[in-house]
């Protein structure tokens, strides 16, 4: 019973001290992170033989941007070294490379762009049918699409184009240009010919569909 009333009373004082106002200092014990032994920039410290706080680069180090440049600018930024898209992708495009750009496809664009990549994803065509008043997205099976050049699809991913965002806080380099190449997957798997298809393939096709040829 004791305890008991004791506790009450600890509750009942802290509770009247929500709110109140005080014109004392507060108590703040520690206080390493109020006095710190730094050096501002421009500040003379002197540690160094020239008193200067800021040092120069040391040799040998690259900035994290400093790998870009016009040699590399196909890979980094999708254009050439005088700004024109890239034709083709500046990697090898494998299984995994196309794997990898799916998964990455399905998280990010297929929201919008859906997963056939033609334009009808859950944000254009949910709500009903009625989508949730964004632009409409494009389909990549336009005949102006699938003339584009690699180098634009990974732009509009990288900086964005129109209403479409910037992606380049979300998907890593590589992951861009692995995404180009499952969206010029999605694009000759809709528009594909009998050329396309091995003629081994196309054989197995038609032996086990015997009143489908494939032209």
């Amino acid at each position: 019973m004791r305890q008991t009333l004791l506790l009450a009373a600890l509750l009942v004082a802290f509770t009247g001290c929500r709110g109140t106002l005080s014109d004392d200092v507060p108590i703040h014990p520690n206080l390493n992170m109020d006095f710190q032994e730094k050096f501002e920039p421009q500040e003379a410290n002197p540690f160094f033989a020239d008193d200067a706080a800021m040092r120069p680069v040391v040799p040998g180090t690259v900035k994290r941007t400093g790998l870009r440049t016009t040699e590399n600018a196909p890979y980094y930024l999708g254009r050439t070294a005088d700004g024109a898209y890239v034709p083709s992708i500046p990697m090898e495009v494998t299984p995994v490379v196309l794997a990898r750009g799916q998964e990455r496809y399905n998280i990010f664009c297929t929201p919008c762009h859906g997963y056939s990549g033609d334009g009808l994803g859950i944000i254009m065509v949910g709500n009903g049918g009625q989508g949730y008043g964004y632009t409409p997205a494009p389909s990549y099976h336009t005949a102006s699409l699938r003339a584009r050049a690699d180098g634009y699809i990974y732009d509009a991913i990288a900086n964005g184009v129109r209403s479409m965002p910037s992606y380049a806080h979300s998907i890593s380099v590589p992951d861009r240009w692995a995404i180009v190449a499952y969206i010029r997957a999605l694009q000759r798997a809709q528009n594909a010919s009998a050329e396309d298809v091995p003629d081994q393939i196309r054989a197995q096709l038609e032996t086990a569909n015997p009143n489908i040829t494939v032209q």
